[in-house]
């Protein structure tokens, strides 16, 4: 079942992929036609909206065998009008005009309600209860998941089932194919920005993003990327916990993150409560870059670490390895690995999907990093292709782990913190490869996921 969101994103993309929502609605027009001419009875009367529904009720006009009458609630935008041969009886609605028709077709409200209902919605949905009418609903009865919610006949949707549909609230449901490419859903493309969570305008330091990363001891860099990578994509204070040797260099290096030091020169035992009492303060943790492989400590502070934080999680790097066999601390995590780290992950080289897809229960994500990235849930498969081949230089695996990470500070959910994070960071690579060629490094990367992300949310 489809989610308001998903509905947007999917229309989004398909204008992407050269289905333009002129084309959609169309097409939606005239599957509604289809249901209209089979089950309308006496006198029909439209009724439209000024959004997407009462676009398609207009556009089934150009389709309709059966002679209807329109009437809209306020004017409909004008690059929602279809140009059609027909000549459409439009006025403004009254409750009156639906006591003088048998079946009144709804296209007033679609999926996009937020909050509680508003007049004059609430009154025109109890009187067309009232009146018991035959009433075909458009893609969703107007209100649904409201107090008040049209009381349908029949809905004929789009696509798929949207969520909380049933026969109870919609009557019989017909789904109709509307054109919407498959690459839509399981390909990202520019609606996926949509996914992002756009900070309230009344909001403060903090609010929006609480970020712990772990990292550093034997590598530097990684960690300095990561965290670089989460401040560009919006997230609001990164904290950077690594071991002495790593904090000198970490801490100078750039004013945009706090950096804190650990008790040695790699991560042990001694650390794991003073990180996870920092975890209880902030929204997201990501373990790994540039931690080491050294000693066995590392190792088992990772595990003690993710075994016992108790908010969403990124692994990433050396810590892939760490927890590679611990299959209990897999759970409502996301992994980044890249080929090697996803053989030692999986226990097996060259994992099939189905094998990857077993592994994520509970909330666990895969982003299976590669020439086309691929982003597991257990139930489904996305496709990232917007990165370039000047991305295998070293470090745009920490720049992917802190967008992931950024973003599931702020609130989204792990699936689509690492389906839309694998896609700013393709599309920041592709940028910087069109300014630096092959000469192109992982700062470049970073430097242009700002431009990625008001592009993407414009």
């Amino acid at each position: 079942m489809l989610s308001p969101l998903e509905s947007r994103i999917l229309d989004k993309n398909s204008e992407c992929l050269g289905v333009p929502i002129n084309v959609l609605m169309e097409n939606a027009g005239r599957e509604l036609a289809k249901v209209v001419d089979t089950f309308a009875t006496g006198k029909i009367l439209f009724i439209c909206g000024s959004g997407n529904n009462g676009g398609d009720g207009y556009a089934a006009s150009q389709f309709l065998k059966t002679k209807a009458d329109y009437c809209h609630f306020r004017e409909p935008k004008s690059d929602l009008c279809i140009e059609t041969s027909k000549k459409v009886f439009s006025q403004r609605y009254s409750p009156e005009l639906m006591t003088n028709y048998d079946t009144i077709v709804d296209c007033v409200l679609g999926t996009g309600i937020e909050g509680a209902l508003k007049q004059p919605y609430v009154d025109f949905i109890d009187t067309l209860n009232s009146l018991k009418k035959n009433v075909i609903s458009c893609d969703v009865p107007s209100g649904l998941g409201t107090d008040h919610s049209v009381i349908a006949n029949i809905t004929v949707t789009f696509h798929e089932k949207k969520i909380g549909m049933s026969e109870q609230n919609c009557g019989r449901i017909i789904v109709s194919d509307i054109g919407i490419p498959e690459e839509a859903k399981t390909h990202l493309n520019k609606g996926d920005f949509l996914r992002y969570p756009i900070p309230k305008d009344n909001s403060h330091k903090g609010q929006n993003g609480r970020l712990i990363i772990v990292g550093g001891g034997p590598f530097v860099g990684a960690p300095i990327s990561a965290a670089l990578a989460a401040t560009r994509v919006g997230t609001d204070l990164v904290t950077i916990f690594t071991p002495k040797r790593s904090f000198i260099p970490i801490a100078s290096h750039s004013t945009a993150y706090i950096v804190k030091e650990l008790s040695s020169d790699n991560l042990c035992m001694e650390d794991v409560n003073t990180i996870l009492n920092a975890c209880k303060s902030a929204d997201a943790l990501l373990i790994g870059p540039g931690l080491g492989c050294e000693g066995t400590t590392v190792a088992e502070a990772t595990r003690a670490i993710v075994e016992s934080a108790e908010i969403p999680i990124v692994i990433d790097a050396d810590a892939i390895t760490h927890v590679a066999g611990f299959e209990p601390l897999y759970n409502n995590v996301v992994f980044t690995p890249h080929k090697r780290e996803l053989s030692r992950l999986i226990g097996q080289d060259g994992p099939s999907d189905e094998v990857i897809q077993g592994l994520c229960d509970n909330g666990t994500v895969i982003l299976r990093k590669g020439r086309i990235d691929r982003i597991y849930n257990g139930t489904e498969i996305r496709y990232n292709q917007s990165g370039c081949s000047g991305m295998t230089v070293g470090g745009t695996g920490d720049v992917l782990a802190g967008i992931v990470a950024g973003l599931l500070s702020k609130g989204m959910s792990n699936f689509d913190s690492a389906c839309l994070g694998a896609y700013i960071c393709g599309l920041a690579g592709r940028m910087a490869f069109d300014e630096h060629s092959y000469g192109m490094n992982s700062e470049d990367v970073i430097a242009h996921i700002g431009h990625v992300l008001k592009e993407g949310l414009e």
